[in-house]
């Protein structure tokens, strides 16, 4: 009886071994398909965020004022109080962001505000220098593309 704890545990702990060793080829890791960087992210991620957009969105040369109406009254009424367009408040200003940061990133850190601070370079920088983490406002998809459409507008006219 003995005995057979004693392989039994030996069997459990080699493969336990086994599987933790791995084959040590980190090129072969990846994450949506894509190779991760040093950071660990994609190519993508790094560039447009982490979230639910994880493809590149289409976006019109021509401006949708219908979208850009939607996109104010939703900043008006979730975004207004911590970010102001021209000047820092709680959090950064948002009148430049979209010639900074690509559209799939703003939804992104809309869409998810604290797997960007936790997981990605920007966000974490973000809450070192403002000190605060974007709370979740229960943006949609569509309602982040909409204040994108927004934030375009506003660079776009001012």
């Amino acid at each position: 009886m003995k005995r057979h704890i004693i392989i039994t545990f030996t069997l459990l702990l080699s493969l336990l071994l086994f599987n933790a060793c791995g084959n040590g080829d980190t090129a072969e890791q990846t994450r949506n398909g894509e190779p991760e960087t040093e950071e660990g992210l994609t190519d993508f991620e790094l560039e447009h965020g982490i979230g639910p957009v994880t493809e590149r969105i289409e976006i019109s040369e021509e401006i949708d004022q219908e979208m850009v109406t939607k996109g104010r009254n939703i900043y008006e009424m979730k975004c207004e109080m911590c970010h102001n367009m021209e000047g820092r408040m709680v959090g950064p200003q948002l009148g430049d962001i979209m010639e900074k940061r690509s559209p799939e990133f703003v939804m992104n850190f809309i869409l998810n505000p604290s797997g960007m601070v936790r997981e990605h370079p920007v966000g974490q920088e973000l809450l070192r220098e403002y000190m605060t983490q974007m709370p979740y406002q229960n943006v949609k998809e569509d309602e982040a593309r909409a204040i994108v459409e927004f934030l375009r507008d506003y660079a776009e006219n001012n």
